[in-house]
């Protein structure tokens, strides 16, 4: 019979089981160590964490069940059996790789994350066919505006993140490819080889990046391969492009000679050539110069590899006709990339991509498919092609778009090659050296022939152009990480250096005068141009990044990063970050069973931007052979040099939330942010006495504050049926809060507006106005008033204003330079975003990705040629949208002005007439896909899908395209849209993707 001490002795003993140690491993498929992997024994509080050998232990007893888990890997069940449960190697998760996010020089779990940024994964961009990356993003994140290119086949779009934070240069953010910088555009980057696109957009983000990160960062992972994955993707697309001419609709030979005959003063104006059978002389420009695209787009993915050596090889060709006849765009893609780990400690990575990009542009002008009047012909009586010239419509202001095609010719070819080295170090448990080293080599070449019987030529008997450059790119950064976790503590930091240089060579050189078929410079009559040029910039950085939580629930990181670049007088500067985080979901208090993940965060920095220039602090001069003596060049000075220039430099302050409720199905993230960029960076006006009309100064100070909407949702998830949706909405508004002073002549100094223009109208400028208070991007001109109901002349106001500025009486006039010039609203949009949803019902799939923009307008070139009121007789007119009207009597209320041949009353000049709303809703692209099973023909995925893109857009644009355009020769957003602009298309697709 058992005494009491011996009961007791027996719970105690009972007791003792639960404070058995088990200890144990856990490793990844190619046998390296999971540190900081989460072990619970289930139904139980009691958890552990591996360290950085892999290694854990934790009390239980037999029979108690582990669930081991970890970030990216799929969570395993261990049954206790004794006092180790031996190695455990868990398994990627193809659904848990989205919990980790590629951020500046490292990647962190996204519940550890204090800054504001948006993960798109390769996987939603799989239905788009654009070439250009920049395209993909648009509508896919919050806070992100999208300027898409033109129609012209490889015509890439201008990012802007968080609105326009400079006035110099260009606003794309910075692209970094592998952890590589590589600049404001991600070049010749297939879309298939991209695995994930992070876009980084505070200060807590984009501080690691300094000098760089003004603008935002878009951090690009490509593929890569799996220890003991072999496979064979290959995807393949086929289709046809259509031009989208939108609301722009140009006369048809009975509309022109009705609207001739309406003119005003017709009946006193002499037309030999005026016959009423104009009416039916029809001929369609626009079906001459275009026709329907063809594009095609194959790609081959091969990888596979043991657990020390993993290699990919992928090869793409894209394939693109324009719709404008006399353009082609042509794209091959290689990448090749390999993981080796031939010791424990060491992982080298090495990498070789190349693409080779070429165009053939024949093209003179595609203005001439609008202008042409439809009275003209393209043809002789003989069927023959035929200059403008030589018909008998035909004007000095249009072309034969067919008659150059058959003369001229141009091409360019882009080569480029880039390799890298990159190898990690584990030094000890908790330290790593991590080295990137990559060397980029681009070679351009551009070529054209202008015959000398081509309109283009005629006044200059031909023309030969030849134009070359070449560059190289240096970057490598050397880092150390430091990585530490001690009870509920987990810390890491990183350390390093980082260099970049860059040095390219130019030679530009053309020649006039030479026979036909000749197309070689050496016959040219007149060499018109030699010049060429070497330039070279190098920065180097020194960087820290820290960043700690406890027990995950409280979250802090700080970054550290000084630049020194060789494009200033003041060449180094300092950016830094501090942010925090707080996940309320983790705490023990917290018992809303419905949220999954409920976390706060806040983040204040600082970065910088550089100017656009090479040299602005110092005086340049030009060799000019004119300005010479005695058969020796002289030099003109060609740049005034500022040696007190300095870092544009951007301070951030953000606050934000992140949820996930409803078993991680509803999702929401919001944003508040507030950016102030100081000391601006802009080309000041000066005198001209010195043949010098303008120096780079720091003039400013501007401010971006917005917030940023992503809610998205599983709302229908069942075996056979899924249905999601995800939208996003984002809000900027932008303002100059300081500019320079310039001295009176009273010696005072006071801030005065800036006027710039873009020179791009045929009757004047849209200018904007640079002035303290108000947005960068508002318009100035005069303010259109509308039409005088008793004569149908155009009208404007005249604005009467005190000292101060303010409006004291308005009238109005028409006489256009009496009108005063006013400021007229903004271009930038006040809300824009997308949206998202995908549905799959067993094996169909349907995905369509819309977006939009309210608030936005855009100053309409086309209408200042197109909608003239006569003042342009030589070319065709738009027909009017169905709420205008012309005026054609006293009394009428009309839209439009009274129309007159040769009209002088300049209504088609710069005014707010031409402004006009650019809201849209718009499809951008739809696919319907099916999935087939084959496996017993040893495919893992077989998917057969149709998609188009661009189907269709809601809006009251009168004219091509509402979204504002991108300048293709720089990349910069543009606030109007010209008459010569390449309409956007309409894409239809059949594609496969198939897997081995």
């Amino acid at each position: 019979m058992a005494t009491k001490p011996d009961e007791a002795l027996a719970a105690i003993r009972t007791a003792n089981a639960f404070q058995d140690r088990i200890t144990g491993n856990v490793k990844d498929a190619a046998g390296s160590p999971i540190p900081g992997a989460t072990i619970t024994v289930k139904g139980t509080r009691r958890v552990a964490s591996t360290d950085n050998t892999g290694k854990f232990s934790i009390d239980a007893k037999q029979g108690e069940v582990l669930l081991i888990s970890s970030i990216g890997f799929t969570a395993q069940e261990v049954t206790v059996s004794s006092s180790s449960v031996g190695s455990i190697t868990l398994s990627e998760s193809a659904e848990s790789l989205g919990e980790l996010v590629v951020v500046g020089y490292s990647v962190q779990r996204k519940e550890s994350l204090t800054g504001a940024l948006s993960t798109i994964q390769g996987e939603k961009l799989k239905n788009v066919t654009s070439p250009n990356v920049q395209n993909l993003l648009a509508g896919k994140a919050p806070g992100l505006f999208v300027a898409p290119g033109s129609g012209r086949p490889g015509s890439a779009g201008s990012v802007i993140i968080r609105g326009q934070a400079t006035l110099n240069g260009t606003t794309s953010p910075l692209w970094v490819l592998d952890g590589v910088i590589i600049g404001s555009s991600p070049g010749e980057l297939n879309p298939e080889d991209i695995e994930s696109m992070t876009v980084l957009k505070d200060a807590a983000s984009t501080a690691i990046y300094g000098s760089q990160g003004a603008n935002g960062v878009i951090v690009v992972t490509t593929k890569r391969a799996k220890a003991g994955q072999m496979g064979v993707d290959i995807t393949t697309r086929n289709g046809f492009t259509q031009l989208t001419n939108g609301n722009l609709q140009m006369m048809n030979g009975a509309e022109l000679y009705d609207y001739f005959a309406s003119f005003a003063n017709a009946n006193t104006i002499s037309f030999p050539r005026w016959k009423p059978d104009l009416r039916d002389s029809n001929f369609d420009w626009w079906d001459l110069a275009t026709r329907t695209g063809f594009n095609q787009n194959h790609n081959i993915t091969l990888q596979g590899g043991s657990e020390k050596l993993q290699s990919l090889l992928s090869v793409g060709y894209y394939d693109e006709s324009g719709s404008i006849r006399g353009y082609e765009y042509e794209r091959y893609n290689f990448r090749l990339n390999s993981t080796y780990k031939p010791f424990q400690w060491l992982t080298v990575k090495p990498s070789l991509v190349g693409s080779r990009r070429s165009v053939d542009d024949r093209q003179y002008s595609v203005t001439s498919i609008y202008s042409n009047l439809p009275w003209d012909s393209a043809y002789d009586a003989n069927g023959n092609l035929v200059p403008h010239r030589s018909s008998l419509w035909v004007n000095t202001a249009s072309t034969n778009y067919l008659y150059d095609l058959q003369w001229n010719k141009g091409s360019n070819v882009n080569y480029e090659l880039m390799g890298n080295l990159d190898f990690d170090i584990q030094l000890t448990k908790k330290l790593t050296f991590s080295s990137v080293n990559n060397y980029r080599y681009n070679n351009y070449a551009a070529a054209g022939y202008t015959d000398p019987r081509s309109n283009g030529g005629l006044s200059v008997n031909g023309r030969v152009t030849d134009y070359r450059s070449e560059y190289t790119r240096r970057y490598t950064n050397q880092l150390l990480r430091y990585v530490n976790r001690w009870g509920k503590h987990n810390l890491s930091a990183l350390a390093g250096y980082e260099f970049n240089d860059f040095r390219s060579k130019t030679l530009d050189v053309y020649g006039t005068g030479i026979a036909p078929g000749f197309e070689v410079l050496d016959v040219t009559a007149k060499p018109e141009r030699t010049r060429g040029g070497i330039s070279e910039w190098a920065v180097q950085s020194f960087l820290f990044n820290s960043s700690y939580d406890y027990d995950g629930k409280y979250l802090a990181q700080f970054s550290l990063r000084r630049d020194g670049a060789s494009n200033f007088g003041k060449k180094y500067g300092n950016f830094f970050s501090v942010s925090a985080g707080w996940n309320i979901s983790r705490e023990d208090w917290f018992k809303a069973e419905q949220i999954n993940n409920l976390k706060i965060r806040a983040a204040y920095g600082s970065v910088g931007n550089r100017p656009a220039s090479l040299y602005p602090q110092y005086n340049l001069y030009a060799v000019n052979p004119a300005a010479g003596y005695n058969g020796i060049p002289g030099l003109l000075i060609s740049q005034l040099g500022n040696p007190n220039l300095t870092w544009e430099q951007t301070y951030t302050t953000g606050v934000g939330l992140d949820l996930t409720a409803l078993n991680n199905r509803l999702r929401l993230n919001l944003d508040y942010y507030d950016k102030s960029t100081d000391n601006i960076l802009y080309n000041v006006p000066i005198t001209g006495l010195t043949g010098i009309t303008s120096i780079s100064q720091n003039i400013g100070k501007m401010s971006n504050k917005g917030f940023e909407v992503a809610l998205g949702g599983d709302i229908i998830k069942t075996k056979d049926f899924v249905w999601s949706l995800d939208v996003n909405l984002g809000h900027n508004k932008n303002k100059l809060t300081d500019i320079y002073k310039t001295r009176n002549a009273d010696g005072t100094y006071t801030a005065k507006p800036l006027i710039v223009g873009d020179g791009l109208g045929i009757a004047g400028s849209a200018n904007r106005v640079f002035q303290i208070g108000l947005p960068v991007d508002t318009y100035y001109m005069k303010e259109w008033a509308g039409v005088n109901p008793a004569d149908g002349k155009p009208t404007w106001y005249v604005v009467t204003r005190d000292p101060s500025g303010n409006e004291t009486a308005r009238t109005t006039t028409s006489d256009y330079s009496k009108a005063t010039d006013e400021r007229l609203g903004k271009a930038s949009p006040d809300v824009f975003g997308g949206a998202t949803t995908y549905l799959q019902y067993k094996n169909f799939d349907l995905n369509a990705v819309f977006g939009y923009s309210l608030g936005g307008r855009v100053y309409n070139y086309s209408r200042q040629e197109y909608d003239a009121d006569g003042t342009y007789t030589d070319r065709n007119q738009m027909r009017l949208m169905d709420d205008w009207v012309r005026w054609q009597k006293p009394g009428d209320i009309a839209t439009h002005p009274v129309a007159r041949y040769n009209n002088q009353d300049k209504g088609n000049l710069v005014s707010s007439r031409y402004i006009e709303s650019n809201d849209f809703f718009r499809m951008r692209s739809l696919a319907l896909g099916y999935t087939f099973k084959l496996q017993k023909f040893k495919a893992k995925n077989f998917r057969a899908y149709i998609s188009g893109e661009n189907l269709f857009v809601l809006t009251k644009y009168s004219g091509v395209d509402p979204e504002i355009p991108v300048n293709e020769d720089n990349g910069s957003v543009l606030f109007s849209t010209g008459p010569a602009v390449y309409p956007m298309t309409r894409k239809f697709m059949f594609g496969i993707n198939v897997s081995f």
